[in-house]
């Protein structure tokens, strides 16, 4: 099978590779896309460790092809999911508390196994989450990590509707926090983002209040315009967003921490203790969270953006992401035509 491989010198190598026999509880996917995230990026680079020549990605669609025994939750037919959580022990305190996706034995695909950026895929059949048939599968590529990351963030942010939102970036991850917020939570909300193309890209998709900080103080005007934002999801992978969002925030809001950009956050202490400001980390979301963010999807309360791509453009991909020349999700198509 064809796949997308990490090299050396931060690059990805399309090879053929020959996969593994089904082990008990696996089964395999025959890909139709995967969606290349910037977590991609990361991995490639090396930023998590060296794993050179594991297969990218996690955010991928496919149709099973066969089973292992014992496997129950899945059918040959059936279409399903590569996402980041490949799997997870099961039985320590996150996993039967809900958290699974912060057991401290899972394991990712795209990184610790091999991911769906590849003609052939295996998944956990337990944690391959299946995709509604009448959901484009290409769309449901994007659901599969950016649109249920952003749909956890939001759920931890704990916003009403009616209430205000701050989106802090709105690229393949913002775009799709900004349509969870005001669709499924009925949320008003403000998006945050340097690039005017995707401000304008944001207005589309029915944000309320737009903002560019390099052109005023983004902070200032959510205080001036709306008394504050009641939360605030920060997407962007820059310190100074984070800062902004800590600023934004009316009392008792909260900051939901998403993106990972590598310097430290300024925290005004007395600030957050006297008004009550809450500020939590959201990593990815469990199976529920997947089902439950596909539905919405299917249901077209949320329309990803995206854009098909051959594997063999891989790395142009990756150099459009760092210039920031992407809007939506670049996804590769595997499909057969």
């Amino acid at each position: 099978m064809k796949a997308a491989v990490v090299a050396k010198d931060k690059k990805v190598d399309v090879v053929e590779k020959e996969l593994r026999p089904l082990n008990a509880n696996e089964a395999l996917l025959k890909m139709e896309y995967c969606g290349v995230c910037h977590t991609d990026l990361h991995v490639k680079d090396g930023d998590f460790g060296d794993v050179e020549g594991r297969v990218l990605g996690h955010e991928g669609i496919g149709r099973v092809v066969a089973v292992g025994n014992d496997v129950t939750s899945l059918k040959v037919g059936d279409r399903a999911s590569v996402a980041w959580m490949y799997n997870a022990c099961g039985h320590c305190e996150y996993c039967v508390e809900g958290n699974e996706t912060l057991c401290r034995n899972v394991q990712n695909s795209g990184y610790s196994v091999d991911g769906g950026m590849a003609e052939e895929c295996i998944v956990d059949a337990d944690y391959a989450v299946k995709v509604p048939e009448d959901l484009d599968p290409a769309a449901a590529s994007s659901v599969t990590c950016a649109g249920v990351t952003t749909y956890k963030a939001i759920k931890e942010s704990n916003i009403r509707p009616g209430q205000w939102i701050a989106i802090y970036g709105l690229g393949g991850l913002g775009n799709l926090a900004l349509q969870y917020a005001k669709n499924v939570f009925g949320a008003k909300v403000i998006g945050i983002d340097t690039n005017d193309a995707q401000l304008e890209f944001a207005k589309e998709f029915g944000a309320d209040l737009l903002i560019n900080p390099l052109k005023e103080d983004a902070a200032k005007v959510i205080q001036e315009k709306v008394g504050g934002a009641h939360a605030a999801v920060v997407t962007a992978v820059s310190k100074q967003a984070f800062n902004s969002a800590v600023d934004a925030v009316r009392a008792a809001g909260t900051i939901v921490a998403v993106g990972l950009p590598s310097e430290s956050m300024d925290l005004n202490i007395p600030r957050l203790v006297l008004d009550g400001i809450i500020v939590k980390g959201s990593l990815v979301g469990t199976r529920q969270d997947l089902a439950e963010a596909f539905q919405f999807a299917a249901e077209g309360k949320v329309v990803p953006k995206y854009k098909t791509r051959k594997i063999e453009e891989i790395n142009d991909i990756f150099d459009e992401m760092l210039s920031g020349k992407i809007q939506g999700r670049m996804v590769i198509d595997f499909s057969e035509k």
